[in-house]
């Protein structure tokens, strides 16, 4: 174990204050966190809290916790209106798309897992699906019911949460009070089977359009939401675990729900750490299909959209959502990945400098203590903005180095030089692209070379034809040969 781990605090939601990390079991971590319902393209948003989440993932094992990440998919259950009512969104985009409800499912489940190895996120250790778990989710609906928290009603089962209320307390994690929440309810057509119109779908009895459906004691049906993640995460972790992560919008009420399950089956908290990351607004507004202010990853990628209207590599957009503290809201726009953008770019030069930084007998700079403040940054409570602005730091006296101006000792240029690394690579999972794109550009300069000696040989030959044929055929993929006195060169159009 890397030293660095008892320093570790994290926010907790729960408590609503930071605390040291202390897990259930000694040098292990089990994390448990929210995943997509995949009826459409993965947006942004959901991106950020992934990315979020990866952060903290790679951080665990850095300082060299043996980490079992669940993070779950869902493909039923997830209605309309908070997963209470409403239409499946699945069985929708099924219809709109004239799909089966798989067919939905695995092909938006395809986008998101493509759309994070763009983002060089490591995937969880196990990644569980609400149909692969129904059987799971009837045993705690059956415990549920006879702890006397739950009722059936009409072939549904309500979990009871006026009930659950009188001897536990709903709302810890929210901060919301009952009554208030009683007060403020209007009543919907579609409670009219409740007790109380907080009281929320355990199982749901299938109407007979509705195509994915399981047989249950109570009618075929299908699990409610909040209930899935009670049921893959204690599975996967046990009945108490170490972290339970998702984006803010959950918190209420699918999170607040999965402790009242948890507690209801188990008479335990479920989680000793909740954590969730922030929004994401699009030019100072909130992200929304309806009014079109809103973008899809790869629309970012490409530069095809009408909102940003510039491509973005996946890690620079990456480095960027790191820019900003995991819990604070993120503003994206052309200028701030634009001027994010030139500071990831000084970042990695100054990184490719310090493998050929001179040394000295002595240093100017205290590497030991620089590197103990990036081990600060993300100690608290993962503070990337503030671990980003101490590889500036780093990159900054590299630069002083390369330029005469400071120096440095062999022991110090390897410390610093790992640190970079391990904090760049390991710990943000980004990637030198601009390494990369010269790699690329090599292999594509061997490649013309290679075509303009056989044109050579060619034109030795006297074949015309194919030496027209090659100069013609690299004009119309953008690239022009130049003959001259001294040989062919050529240009990228």
């Amino acid at each position: 174990m890397n030293a660095q781990h008892e320093n570790l605090s994290i926010y907790n939601s729960l408590s609503k204050q930071k605390e040291t990390f202390k897990p259930i079991t000694e040098g292990a971590v089990g994390m448990y966190v929210c995943g997509p319902t995949v009826y459409s393209n993965v947006h942004l948003g959901n991106c950020r809290t992934f990315l979020s989440f990866d952060l903290v993932f790679r951080y665990l094992k850095h300082l060299g916790y043996k980490v079992r990440y669940v993070r779950n998919i869902t493909d039923a259950g997830h209605l309309e209106n908070d997963g209470e009512s409403g239409d499946d969104p699945i069985l929708k985009k099924a219809r709109i798309e004239q799909l089966e409800p798989m067919e939905v499912v695995q092909k938006y489940t395809v986008d998101f897992h493509s759309t994070m190895e763009k983002f060089n996120a490591l995937p969880p250790s196990i990644e569980p699906t609400a149909t692969g778990h129904i059987f799971e989710q009837i045993h705690i609906v059956e415990k549920i019911l006879s702890e006397g928290y739950a009722y059936e009603k009409n072939g549904s089962v309500y979990f009871d949460v006026m009930k659950f209320n009188d001897d536990y307390a709903y709302g810890k994690l929210s901060g919301r009070q009952l009554d208030d929440m009683i007060t403020n309810t209007r009543e919907l057509a579609a409670q009219s089977e409740k007790k109380n119109p907080q009281d929320f779908a355990l199982w749901k009895k299938a109407e007979p359009q509705h195509i994915m459906r399981w047989p249950s004691p109570w009618s075929d049906g299908f699990p409610g939401w909040h209930l899935e993640c009670t049921a893959m995460s204690t599975k996967y972790l046990g009945i108490q675990f170490d972290i339970h992560g998702g984006g803010m919008d959950l918190k209420f009420p699918h999170h607040e729900c999965e402790i009242a399950q948890a507690e209801a089956t188990n008479k335990k908290s479920p989680v000793n750490v909740w954590m969730h990351a922030n929004m994401l607004t699009l030019n100072g507004k909130k992200m929304s299909k309806s009014t079109g202010n809103y973008i899809l990853p790869n629309e970012l990628f490409t530069g095809e959209n009408e909102v940003i209207g510039k491509p973005f590599s996946p890690t620079m957009v990456k480095f960027f959502m790191y820019q900003a503290h995991y819990r604070s809201i993120l503003d994206f726009s052309k200028e701030a990945l634009e001027a994010s953008e030139k500071g990831f770019n000084r970042l990695m030069d100054a990184y490719r400098n310090a493998a050929n930084l001179p040394t000295a007998k002595d240093s100017s700079f205290d590497v030991t203590g620089w590197r103990q403040s990036c081990y600060d940054a993300m100690n608290d409570d993962f503070n990337s903005p503030i671990l980003i602005a101490q590889l500036f730091e780093g990159a900054k006296y590299i630069n002083a180095v390369k330029d005469g101006n400071a120096t440095l000792t062999e022991t110090d240029k390897d410390q610093l030089q790992t640190t970079m690394h391990d904090f760049l690579f390991d710990v943000l999972g980004l990637l030198d692209t601009a390494s990369e794109a010269n790699d690329g550009a090599e292999k594509l300069t061997g490649a013309i070379q290679l075509l303009i000696a056989l044109r050579e040989q060619a034109r030795a030959n006297r074949d015309w034809g194919t030496s027209d044929r090659i100069r013609d055929e690299l004009q119309e993929v953008g690239i022009q040969l130049k003959d001259g006195k001294e040989g062919t060169t050529f240009t990228l159009n």
